[in-house]
């Protein structure tokens, strides 16, 4: 059995293909895929019928391709309720042309923690992708991988059944796993998708906490109003995918929070959505509206304070700090901490001093 891709693809915002590229130089429209119906096709709503042709994609993804003007009928567009007729020539037309998704061995500095023959830990870096989608073909974690692993003849980066068996966004830095071979990836899959895995994350986010620790929970799904965004809704919504997330807190700052996460489930984007959700977005997530001053005092000293902090880390205060699980092939159990990086640990710092000495000048 392998686990469902959605309950590994932690934090991550996957590449829809079925929607256009915002920021297309032209107009000019690229064939993507093409069918022609049989001459004794009953009548089908378009959307089933694509469904049922096309690898990989949902019918929600070809219904929101359909709303975008993408798939067309003998070169018009059409709605996901067209019915296809015999003969009909149906195309998906994008305003990019196809690329090739191979992934290519790239010379990129790896932070490796642990590495032995059938799996490595790695402490991802600010700033990197995990793995290529749209925008970003190149550059990724996935191609520094294939190149740290170029000499191992068994380990392919194309074949997705060895590699990533999680993933954490771009801007959140901290532990990855990546397995060498089939049956490590089997492994640890099906271990994240039991959630017998250890996993907690370093949260720096807006506001005071008046409990010392509290779960939430809610469905989350993809903000309709922002593709990029995800929106929290009521447990048991038929909106979204239940998602669990337990904090703690580590240090007040009056103003701001230091937290430990521990995800129960793994969706796309859950710390940082349901901590929007409930008020405290975290520390400089701009996607979630943590980079507006949300506390605080109104000076400009206090501005110029919080706007360094941005300077500094210019990015979600996130940071997946401990990783464990038991080893795919001998069943020990592994632990892994990496410790606050830099941007992280001086705003957090900043932070300790600007409390501190307010206090001391209140006395």
């Amino acid at each position: 059995m392998r686990p469902e891709e959605d309950e590994l693809l932690e934090e991550n915002v996957p590449y829809d293909s079925f929607l256009f590229e915002e920021d297309s130089a032209d107009n000019k429209l690229y064939e993507h895929f093409r069918v022609l119906v049989d001459k004794g096709q009953d009548a089908t709503r378009i959307d089933k019928y694509l469904f049922e042709r096309m690898q990989h994609s949902s019918r929600n993804r070809i219904q929101k391709a359909a709303e975008a003007g993408a798939i067309h009928v003998n070169g018009v567009p059409v709605k996901s309720n067209y019915k296809v007729r015999p003969n009909d020539i149906i195309t998906l037309m994008l305003n990019r042309p196809q690329y090739d998704s191979t992934i290519e061995a790239e010379e990129i500095p790896l932070e490796i923690v642990y590495e032995d023959a059938d799996l490595l830990v790695v402490n991802k870096h600010a700033g990197m992708v995990v793995h290529p989608g749209a925008g970003n073909f190149h550059g990724t974690l996935i191609n520094a991988i294939a190149w740290h692993l170029k000499d191992l003849e068994s380990f392919n980066p194309n074949d997705p059944d060895v590699g990533l068996v999680h993933r954490i966004d771009k801007n959140t830095t901290g532990l990855l796993v990546i397995a060498k071979t089939p049956d490590a990836k089997t492994s640890l899959g099906k271990q994240f998708f039991n959630k017998t895995t250890s996993r907690k994350y370093k949260a720096l986010v807006w506001g005071n906490f008046t409990e010392d620790d509290g779960r939430i929970e809610g469905n989350i799904a993809r903000d309709p109003t922002d593709r990029l965004r995800m929106k929290v809704y009521p447990a048991g919504d038929e909106q979204g995918k239940p998602a669990v997330t337990h904090y703690r807190v580590v240090e007040r700052f009056g103003y701001t929070t230091l937290l430990e996460c521990v995800l129960e489930t793994g969706r796309t984007h859950q710390i940082r959505a349901h901590m929007k959700h409930i008020g405290h977005p975290l520390f400089g997530d701009e996607r979630y509206g943590g980079t507006a001053i949300l506390r605080g005092i109104r000076s400009n000293s206090y501005r110029t304070f919080i706007f360094n902090c941005f300077s500094i880390c210019n990015r979600q205060a996130l940071h997946a700090q401990t990783l464990g699980f038991r080893h795919p092939r001998t069943g020990e159990q592994m632990n892994f901490t990496s410790e606050l990086p830099e941007d992280l640990a001086t705003i957090v710092q900043k932070w300790r001093t600007y409390i501190y000495g307010s206090a001391q000048k209140e006395k």
